[in-house]
């Protein structure tokens, strides 16, 4: 999982001078830090794979298909 580089101060600093309290300002960049910690993303190779795993179904559904479509046709001939 890839994490993201920020500057709690400097947000709690920019907060403050929008007219938050401090304690409001930390309150909310702890949530926030909370929030961003607990969250998952999925990576370039997280995708890869789950293309790779779709392609594999769709490849094995279209073998199975072909198959069914090959035995009815030799059970009517």
């Amino acid at each position: 999982m890839s994490s993201i580089a920020f500057d709690t101060h400097k947000f709690v600093k920019r907060l403050q001078s929008s007219g938050l309290t401090p304690e409001q300002a930390e309150a909310l960049v702890d949530a926030l830090k909370d929030a961003v910690t607990d969250s998952q993303v999925a990576t370039k190779h997280d995708l890869a794979e789950l293309k790779y795993d779709l392609l594999k179904w769709i490849v094995g559904l279209a073998l199975a298909q072909f198959g069914v479509l090959i035995g009815i046709l030799l059970r009517l001939a």
